[in-house]
């Protein structure tokens, strides 16, 4: 039995591979464009909750202290700065997760008095200075840098940082 020369379908061999070559990066060129669009969504969606918690504690507070004008009524927490380790930044979810968190560990200083806040952000600042948070199966250590209030609203600045354990 004799078999046809594959001289005849090389130039279609050539083409046909190129064909499938060209399908699978297309594939995946999509697939990673999909999944960074993804991406962006669900951190904007996390960032979202996190806002919508945050107002409902607000808006149960000033329905709560509408009548005194001498209370905290808000608490913002903000982060500051890099992390220093190798000039990498934090990354928005892991930051909002520790952030949410230590707002938590802030909330029993709402409806206390802007007059005292001495002696209240003295014993937050002894209390929640370098403590340990846990997000994302990783640790990372807060650093109070700014506690301002004014207004009612308690502003507070810190700097988060990876834990290294030694």
């Amino acid at each position: 039995m004799r078999l046809p020369p594959f001289d005849r379908y090389r130039r279609f061999s050539q083409i046909a591979a190129v064909f499938v070559l060209g399908m699978i990066v297309g594939a995946a060129l999509y697939n990673a464009i999909y999944h960074m669009g993804y991406n962006i969504l669900w951190v904007n969606n996390q960032a979202l909750r996190l806002e919508i918690e945050q107002n409902r504690k607000d808006i149960l507070t000033l329905k709560k202290y509408n009548n005194t004008s001498t209370v905290i009524r808000e608490i913002k927490v903000r982060t500051e700065g890099k992390v220093k380790d190798n000039t990498a930044t934090l990354d928005p979810v892991i930051a909002k997760e520790v952030l949410s968190k230590l707002s938590g560990d802030l909330e029993p200083l709402r409806g206390r008095s802007m007059f005292d806040i001495d002696s209240d952000g003295k014993l937050a600042r002894l209390l929640l200075d370098s403590k340990i948070y846990l997000a994302r199966e990783k640790e990372y250590t807060v650093k109070i840098r700014t506690m301002l209030v004014m207004e009612g609203v308690l502003q507070i600045w810190v700097e988060i940082s990876p834990y290294k354990r030694s």
